[in-house]
């Protein structure tokens, strides 16, 4: 026989878990019947694990004195006791992972926001779940445009994310979190615009072309409005600060609106337009770590905050 067949006939591929914490129990008792008391298995069954092991790699591991006297360990059982106690450990520290896994107290989660959300929702729900869970690593991305937040998702580089409207993509489920309506935000002092028909003719600030920014022309066309726009920018601080100074009004998210600003007025649109609803998605099949729940959960009761009165969210 070659050596190499003879280091093949002794891997070991066909040794069983049950079979090393039996030699340990073994080991550390003395004999087989102490062994199988601490295991909770019958001393015949104890042999026979250790038999299945001797046959596995090929040479006996104990030498079995019969009587009162303790089953000691060969050569090859103490090499292979040595290793069983290092792999037996990595499964107890391997268990206590997966029940923090489980409970949610550890493990990585991404998370894909757009501009307002990252400013008036996320802050709250990572603050509280890093409280709850402070082993969690949370990474989140910026994006205003929902195509590449969809890609992300569909690539596996985000567990969630939140999106404008439910997508229209069979790979990709969402839960509704928020009817965030659009409102009118005019320089303070100004006589205030209800109906979106007076927009006719008035100078706007708004945002490049975006999915938020193209419902918020076609709503206004179906007016009969052609918006007139003076200056565009994807910060909406920078629309804001625009529309403070005078350069023209804007129509916005409420949920972008900084309504703490005295330089501004903010009109609720009468009649509205269709509000945008923002949704938390995910890729559809997908097993996401136990902490994904419990973020869905509190991003929907901090939306839920945010929610004005009279404004439902559609059933999902």
């Amino acid at each position: 026989m070659y050596i190499t067949q003879a280091y093949d006939d002794l891997m070991l591929r066909d040794v069983e878990i049950r079979q090393l914490r039996a030699l340990q129990a073994v080991a550390e008792e003395g004999s087989f019947g102490r062994a199988a008391e601490r295991l909770g298995f019958t001393q015949s069954a104890i042999s026979q694990q250790i038999a299945g092991l001797e046959r596995a790699v090929g040479a006996k591991v104990f030498d079995r004195q019969g009587g009162p006297r303790r089953a000691e360990l060969t050569p090859t059982g103490t090499v292979l006791l040595e290793h069983a106690g290092m792999v037996l450990e990595q499964l107890r520290t391997a268990e206590d992972n997966l029940r923090s896994l489980r409970a949610g107290e550890v493990g990585r989660l991404l998370v894909g926001s757009f501009q307002s959300i990252s400013v008036n929702v996320l802050p709250e729900v990572i603050g509280r779940l890093r409280g709850e869970r402070p082993g969690l690593a949370v990474r989140a991305i910026e994006n205003d445009e929902n195509d590449e937040l969809v890609a992300h998702l569909l690539a596996d580089e985000l567990d969630l994310s939140f999106l404008v409207g439910m997508p229209d993509h069979e790979g990709i489920e969402a839960v509704p979190v928020l009817v965030d309506p659009f409102v009118l935000v005019s320089r303070a002092g100004c006589q205030p615009i209800e109906d979106p028909a007076d927009l006719n003719d008035v100078a706007m600030i708004g945002q490049p072309a975006c999915a938020c920014q193209l419902s918020i022309d076609d709503a206004l066309r179906r007016f009969g409005v052609e918006p007139d726009y003076v200056f565009r920018s994807n910060d909406n601080s920078a629309v804001q600060a625009m529309v403070r100074a005078g350069m023209g009004c804007a129509i916005m998210p409420n949920l972008a609106v900084d309504r703490n600003d005295p330089g501004v007025l903010v009109t609720h649109l009468d009649p509205p337009l269709p509000p945008r609803i923002v949704v938390l998605a995910r890729r559809r099949g997908r097993t996401l770590i136990p902490a994904a729940d419990r973020f869905i959960e509190l991003a929907q009761a901090g939306c839920q905050g945010l929610q004005l009165p009279e404004l439902v969210l559609p059933v999902s």
